[in-house]
């Protein structure tokens, strides 16, 4: 097979012998080959010093433990298309590549690989357990980098940062000690999620909720007094009963005490508006300690927080249940409470939210415990109004109210980690109670009693800094300067708070001698969904419906993959995908090969146009669509609707330009002379805009075909075609459209016929003077029909509009196996009516079968009808 990259010499230029393309495409024979000839040709790399208006994305950072996904290979090629086509429009285009070192991921990761070593991390001491982590993030880690190069990803490698380096800790550091001083960062007792088999406390979005069986125990503390509970145990450490203020029932109970079970205690019963009077008694029990809401009313009641078990979930609050793992303790405690007659209703099984650890699925733990926070109130309330007021959009503008509910009512943030993997927290404590915060300049306190805080920070905490350490700050490089804002954020919505809102944040606080304007971490921020599979469903192992995007890369090419993810994406909605859709890419993708040989071989070339009136019709309507569906395109990119720039381009590309252009333009190629020039120029003109246009969604295929076609270096560093409103052509669009409409009825006519694709019959044309007389060369072309000659006999015929269109189809078709073919189809149809009628017919099946169901069964039906009404006008006409 030829070479599908020698089109592309290395000095550039393809000469006229090499403007050939295999029959076939074969991915796998281009993408690598191509790729490494963009990098090493540094077309990815940017100009700090450039004059060029600055356009940068940072990415997203994968995890250093982890592999392209297809949630990654999604967001990936929205953000490269992105770039790519803003390069092409003259920007200094920036894509920061990097990774997150993944606290708990990675120290997990290493904790596995020692523990087949028969050793663990406290073995090996904190400093050693490090340079091991170390090592493995040299050897092992960063497996997506290479990944990323196989999807294509414009990236500038020269740049890639990793949250750990030298620079990225520098920022770390910087903005810790900053917002320390400036009281907003503190240390108190608080309710996190905590593990208790990582030992850490976890961030909300490290927590997966899954709807478990667990048991709902009603327990009497008195006569007056029961509550429900999902955890027993926790029993142990309730200070008080608290009820609703309006509650008629327990309005003489407020400010009298009780006696909890198994303790002995006295405590009392308040009154909250937390409580729903409408839940269960209307009675709750309170543990400060142990549940976040529980530790609010305690907050405002002023109660006593009693911690009743340790980092282990081992019970800890003297007495029996003494030294009992929490979920050993909560069966013995219900069994006491049996005993003593407390037990008021049990049910099991009973469907509740429980939090899973998402690193090693072990039940999460609400724990007060000691920990360091952002005061998040003035940050929060800055992130909001640079939204409100406009220097950040969100796309789409319904996600507003969703950042708006979290940034308007956020709650202070848990950075401290008890990990060893992370930026350790910069913090000493002294001998006789110091404690002194520690900027990247400072040297930090010596002497015999200081220590340094053992813990890390959350791993948002640095990556909320991405924007802006990736480019040099707290220095003032060059790379801020021109970079920083980024323009635009792409992300998914479910990390909308997570990461996004932490970001804005921090970017607003550390860049604030910017001005309002140049402070914002970007100006755009534009949410995608979630990638499920072809029924919706969300994609897991467990589901057994996850894809691995290597796998179809290998299958399809990776700009099937991409024209696949970028044609769902609509804007903060889930993306179905299923390889079925992707195969149909890889056709999109084939072609555009076989129409780009299809011109090369007719001798096509871009270059200047024939004025307008010089081209024939068919041409002025090709131009015409052509520069529409480009100023569509460019309106629908601005707007972040990836779906719908693809499907513009793929009904243009597929549709109008191969399935109708490239045939109609065969009539005057096989004439030759000055029409055949006119439309080889009008065709390597299309062919030229259409590429360049498709590139930054599918960049490997348009690679090779533009600079086969040019013979220029590279579509990556082409200019983006610009629309051209002066090809706009209503009469032309019109007088084709009345073509197509002509030319579609008439295969549709043969196709009932029974008449197969490519079988010629004679056949007579007449009326309708203006399209037939004008475009008869090309209708009996597109429809096989051959001119009619001695002996032609009208056996059937069809009027489209004005046009009417006779066929002798004497000899042409096999009536009686025709006959039988129809027979069968109708016979079909009928059952198939029968059986819809039959279920619409059942008032049971209406009114247990789901809606969804339903409709099916009605639209089968419908289709059904119509089928049925067809075959039976062929088989009259065949018998006629």
């Amino acid at each position: 097979m030829t070479d599908p990259t020698r089109s592309v010499p290395s000095n550039g230029a393809a000469s006229s012998a090499d403007q050939a393309l295999p029959t076939v495409f074969d991915p796998s024979a281009v993408e690598q080959p191509v790729y490494e000839r963009w990098i090493e040709r540094g077309y990815f790399e940017a100009n700090d010093e450039s004059d060029k208006p600055p356009f940068c994305i940072v990415i997203p950072p994968p995890n250093v433990t982890g592999s392209l996904h297809l949630g990654h290979a999604f967001e990936h090629t929205l953000i490269d298309a992105l770039i790519r086509r803003r390069r092409m429009q003259g920007f200094e285009a920036l894509w920061m590549p990097g990774m997150d070192h993944a606290g708990i991921a990675t120290q997990n990761v290493v904790e596995r690989e020692l523990a087949k070593e028969g050793v663990s991390r406290h073995d090996l001491g904190r400093e050693a357990f490090i340079e091991r982590v170390w090592d493995w993030k040299e050897k092992s880690g960063g497996m997506i980098l290479g990944q990323m190069r196989r999807l294509g990803d414009g990236v500038a490698w020269s740049r890639e940062r990793f949250t750990m380096d030298d620079g990225l800790s520098r920022a770390v550091q910087t903005i810790f000690k900053r917002l320390y001083d400036d009281e907003l960062i503190y240390q108190a007792e608080r309710i996190i999620n905590w593990c208790v088999r990582c030992h850490t406390a976890l961030s909300d979005i490290e927590v997966e909720h899954s709807e478990d069986d667990g048991e709902l125990i009603s327990i009497r503390y008195s006569d007056d007094v029961v509550v429900a509970t999902t955890r027993a145990e926790t029993m142990l450490g309730d200070t008080a009963v608290a009820v609703h203020p309006d509650d008629e029932r327990y309005k003489h109970l407020i400010g009298t005490e009780v006696e909890l079970p198994l303790t002995g205690r006295k405590i009392p019963v308040v009154a909250d508006a937390h409580v729903d009077p409408e839940f269960g008694s209307g009675m709750v029990k309170v543990t400060p300690a142990h549940d976040p809401n529980d530790f609010e009313i305690g907050r405002r009641h002023d109660l006593p927080a009693l911690t009743i078990m340790d980092e282990h979930g081992i019970i800890t609050a003297p007495g029996p249940f003494e030294g009992l793992d929490r979920f050993e303790a909560r069966p013995a405690i219900v069994a006491a409470l049996r005993e003593q007659g407390r037990i008021v209703a049990e049910k099991r099984p009973y469907k509740h939210a429980v939090g899973h650890c998402s690193r090693c699925n072990t039940v999460v733990e609400p724990r007060l415990s000691l920990q360091w926070w952002v005061r998040v109130a003035p940050l929060a309330k800055a992130a909001g109004d640079a939204v409100r007021d406009g220097r950040v959009a969100i796309h789409p503008k319904s996600m507003e109210s969703r950042w708006f509910g979290w940034v308007d009512d956020m709650h202070d943030w848990c950075i401290s980690r008890q990990l060893w993997w992370g930026h350790r927290i910069p913090v000493w404590y002294g001998p006789d109670g110091e404690v002194v915060c520690v900027g990247p300049d400072d040297e930090p306190p010596t002497g015999e009693g200081w220590r340094q805080d053992e813990d890390v920070l959350d791993t948002w905490f640095s990556s909320a800094l991405w924007p802006f350490s990736t480019l040099g700050w707290p220095d003032d490089t060059p790379a801020l300067g021109k970079f920083y804002p980024n323009q635009v954020m792409v992300t998914g919505y479910d990390i909308l708070f997570f990461w996004v809102a932490r970001m804005m944040m921090f970017g607003l606080y550390a860049n604030a001698d910017n001005g309002p304007e140049g402070a914002v971490p970007f100006k755009s921020i534009a949410l995608h969904g979630m990638v499920r599979d072809e029924h919706g469903k969300k994609m897991s192992k467990s589901f057994g419906n996850a894809v691995d995007p290597l796998e179809w890369m290998d299958a399809y090419g990776s700009d099937a993959l991409r024209f696949t993810l970028a044609r769902g994406a609509n804007p903060g909605v889930d993306v179905p995908i299923g390889e079925s859709w992707v195969q149909a890419s890889r056709n999109f993708c084939n072609k555009l090969w076989n129409a780009t040989r299809f011109a090369l071989m007719s001798g096509a070339r871009p270059g200047e146009l024939p004025p307008a009136d010089e081209l024939s019709v068919i041409d002025r309507w090709v131009l015409s669509r052509l520069h529409k569906t480009l100023a569509e395109v460019d309106a629908l990119y601005e707007d972040f609707q990836f779906s719908k720039a693809c499907e513009a381009l793929y009904h243009f590309a597929w549709d109008e330009f191969c399935d109708w252009y490239v045939e109609l333009a065969k009539t005057p190629l096989s004439e030759g002379g000055a029409a055949a020039e006119r439309t080889k120029l009008v065709l390597g003109h299309v062919l030229d805009v259409l590429l360049r246009v498709l590139h930054p969604v599918t960049p490997f295929v348009t690679e090779v075909l533009w600079t086969t076609l040019t013979g220029e270096e590279s579509v990556v560093v082409a200019s983006w075609p610009e629309a051209d409103s002066g090809h706009a052509d209503a009469a032309a669009e019109a007088e084709v459209a009345d073509l197509q409409r002509l030319v579609t009825e008439i295969r549709r006519f043969r196709s009932e016929q029974g008449l197969k694709p490519g079988q010629r019959v004679a056949a007579r044309l007449t009326g309708g003077t203006g399209i037939r007389a004008d475009h008869e060369v090309e209708i009996r072309s597109l429809t096989r029909l051959n001119s009619p000659e001695d002996g032609f006999e009208a056996t059937a015929s069809i009027t489209v509009g004005e046009v009417s269109v006779e066929l002798d189809l004497s000899g042409a078709v096999d009536v009686e196996a025709e006959h039988r073919r129809l027979s069968k189809d109708l016979a079909a149809e009928r059952k198939a009516l029968e059986q819809a009628l039959r279920k619409l017919g059942n008032e049971q099946f209406l009114a247990k079968a789901p809606e969804a169901e339903v409709d099916k069964v009605r639209a089968r039906r419908t289709t059904a009808e119509a089928e049925i009404a067809r075959l039976e006008a062929q088989l009259n006409r065949l018998s006629s």
